[in-house]
């Protein structure tokens, strides 16, 4: 036994009960009979799974009756990137959800949603299938054929899912911003994929205050001359402007038979276009097709979150967050989805508990920072809101600290399941995550995902087990981009993912694997910024900071810290003549807010002689990011490699005061006692 086995803690152990009623117990089972494949436990399936992809992956057709036409072949090439799967394979992506519509109770929720209010409204199967039918009998008469981009600038409501359904319906490319993404934000991402129809809505909610956003959106359709139609979702009531089509309308129409005629499209053929952070440019447009993603969400929802058609589920996101497609996946699985557009901290820290207990969720998701967040206020969900329908509860976004596992049993239910998963935009899904046969332990996700061939390796591209590595992925996914859009030959793709190691996937994170099966991820190995679950490019902060006139240069940088919490610093060289002074910090943080994403305003400011670069000219955030942690100068670049030592020498006394801090705040800390822990009710 080694010395990681010996220090992990069990917090839960599931139910012989629980694990007989899972899928991933009856795929298994299944298996063993229709395919002579004994997986006689969750690790034997994944190494299956990840050994014979072509096998595991074509059995899942058969086991979620997927009817894909010619799948004979099934990974035509597996080379990484450019993998083909299914070459001849068609579907499409809204018809696998929609035919819950038919199945038992029409009437009965797909989707539930809420607002700061707080009051559940329900959408049924029948009238979601009704309304996506009027999106896309509108979108077809406004010219929309199949691969035309729709871009939407919408929040987390029903008007985005029945877009999004709509226009894979037809065969169009769907692509979302939250609403809270600025203006220039928001054109650095639609620009590139020239959109022919624009979805926007006129505000919203946050923290009980009206945001509005008509201001921004005529620069977005001024900035976006590909744009023909523009669909107005009025959540504010703002008056329709002229030329502009209101949603009323748009989903108002009533068609004999429903009029849903669904493209049948290739398994590569584009659903939909994602966005990572822009943190050396502009941010790379992710393309994903449908029949990846039908394949990865259906497999994300019925054996790794082991949902059904009598599940509500519901993970607090925002339309600028893959876990929103992800949310979406639900319907795939027959499950109610439960919308939440508000913020997770209004009226109360207790909101997105509220949201629980009122949509009646059976499954939470949330992210690791408001997990810590409520451990802090000293929050006990399980006293405070009825939680007895919640049989899961999930966490991604940051890495869950051993704190706020403990918490999770403490203070939410000695019996949840807690899957804490991490993936990413580029798959739009999980690489490892939870299974409801495993056992939780304190600090570990509980497994790699199925169908994800998941190592950690050393500098030397070696795996290695219970050492710190970086996260590879050494087979080709279903769900892994197409390609990026208006990537010619693949460079930017291949770049992104394949120039450490050529044919294997880097993902940028550094993860530790157990003998036991588990994982720690350790956080980013690169710099992206990840608040509350969003991420964002440090680019989109420099170009609004740095048109002040105040400011010459800027740097930021995000540190996920020991206690789960997260420190988001922007260090400003002012212009000469100026002084960060209170006026100027509050200038910047208004930029920020109104032109880039509130979630991003910095926790600190700070005045700093320069900024750090290559001798190509280019920010150095790495090695930054690495001194704040505590490194030491040497170990955190090559010398040779930096224009000025001397700026690279403040951020090392940055990190070096912060560590003295901490140092002092941890002496003074009264030790946490055993009976000060709230007892299991």
């Amino acid at each position: 036994m080694t010395e990681s086995s010996e220090r992990a803690e069990l917090l839960w152990q599931p139910s012989a009960e629980r694990v007989a009623a899972a899928a991933v117990t009856r795929y298994r089972a299944w298996l063993a009979a229709e395919r002579g494949v004994h997986a006689v436990d969750y690790a034997r399936l994944w190494e299956w799974s990840t050994t014979e992809p072509e096998a595991f992956w074509a059995s899942l057709c058969d086991w979620f009756d997927l009817d894909l036409g010619d799948r004979e072949v099934v990974l035509a090439d597996r080379t990484m990137p450019g993998a083909r799967w299914f070459p001849n394979a068609r579907l499409n992506y809204a018809q696998q959800v929609l035919r819950h519509a038919e199945d038992g109770d029409p009437e009965r929720p797909a989707i539930v949603h809420l607002d700061e209010e707080l009051t559940p409204r329900e959408i049924s199967w029948v009238e979601l299938r009704r309304q996506v039918a009027s999106c896309a009998a509108t979108l077809r008469e406004l010219g929309v054929r199949p691969g035309d981009r729709v871009a939407a600038y919408v929040p987390n409501t029903p008007h985005a899912v029945i877009g999004l359904l709509a226009c894979a319906s037809i065969g169009a490319v769907w692509s979302a911003c939250a609403p809270d993404f600025g203006a220039r934000s928001v054109l650095d991402r639609f620009q590139q994929i020239e959109p022919v129809v624009l979805l926007a809505v006129d505000g919203y909610r946050y923290g009980g205050k009206e945001v509005r956003r008509a201001d921004v959106v005529a620069e977005l359709r001024e900035g976006l001359p590909t744009v023909r139609h523009v669909l107005h979702v009025p959540l504010l009531d703002e008056p329709t402007p002229d030329g502009v089509l209101p949603w009323a309308e748009v989903i108002g129409r009533d068609l004999p038979d429903d009029g849903l005629d669904f493209a049948s499209v290739g398994f590569d053929h584009p659903l939909w276009i994602l966005y990572s952070s822009g943190t050396t440019g502009l941010p790379k447009a992710i393309v994903q097709g449908h029949g990846g993603i039908v394949l990865e969400h259906l497999k994300q929802a019925a054996f790794q979150l082991d949902l059904g058609p009598n599940d509500r589920f519901f993970w607090y996101t925002s339309t600028g967050w893959m876990m929103w497609n992800m949310l979406v996946g639900g319907l795939l699985a027959g499950s109610t989805i439960v919308l939440y557009d508000g913020s997770p901290g209004y009226p109360g820290p207790e909101a997105q508990w509220t949201v629980v207990e009122r949509a009646e969720v059976t499954w939470f998701g949330t992210s690791a920072a408001y997990v810590m967040a409520c451990r802090k206020k000293g929050l006990t969900p399980r006293a405070s809101h009825d939680l007895s329908r919640v049989r899961a509860l999930g966490t991604t976004g940051s890495p869950l600290p051993p704190d706020g596992f403990r918490w999770v049993y403490d203070a939410v239910g000695a019996d949840m399941w807690l899957a804490s998963v991490s993936g990413g935009t580029d798959v739009c899904s999980a690489f490892v995550g939870g299974s409801p046969d495993l056992p939780v332990y304190l600090g570990e996700i509980q497994c790699r995902a199925l169908g994800c061939a998941i190592e950690a390796w050393d500098e030397q591209g070696r795996p290695v087990v219970d050492e710190v590595g970086e996260l590879v992925i050494t087979q080709p996914m279903p769900s892994m981009p197409i390609h990026f859009w208006n990537d010619p030959d693949d460079a930017r793709y291949r770049a992104s993912y394949f120039d450490t190691y050529p044919g294997v996937w880097r993902h940028g994170d550094w993860i530790t694997l157990t003998e036991r099966g588990t994982v720690v991820v350790h956080g980013r190995s690169d710099s992206t910024l990840n608040r509350q679950g969003v991420r964002m490019g440090s680019s989109d902060i420099y170009e609004a900071v740095e048109r002040l006139p105040e400011v010459r240069e800027s740097l930021v940088v995000g540190l996920e810290l020991p206690d789960g919490g997260y420190w988001m610093p922007l260090f400003v060289v002012p212009a000469p003549g100026h002084t960060l002074d209170e006026a100027l910090q509050a200038r910047i943080r208004a930029v920020i807010r109104e032109e880039v994403s509130p979630r991003h305003v910095p926790d600190e400011i700070i005045a700093a002689p320069g900024v750090p670069h290559t001798l190509t000219g280019k920010r150095i955030e790495i090695p930054v990011k690495k001194l704040l942690q505590g490194r030491a100068l040497e170990d955190a670049v090559n010398p040779g490699s930096v224009d000025d030592l001397d700026v690279l020498r403040f951020y090392a006394e940055v990190g070096r005061s912060r560590a003295r801090a901490q140092e002092s705040r941890q002496a003074d800390k009264p030790a946490d006692k055993p009976e000060d822990r709230p007892a299991d009710k």
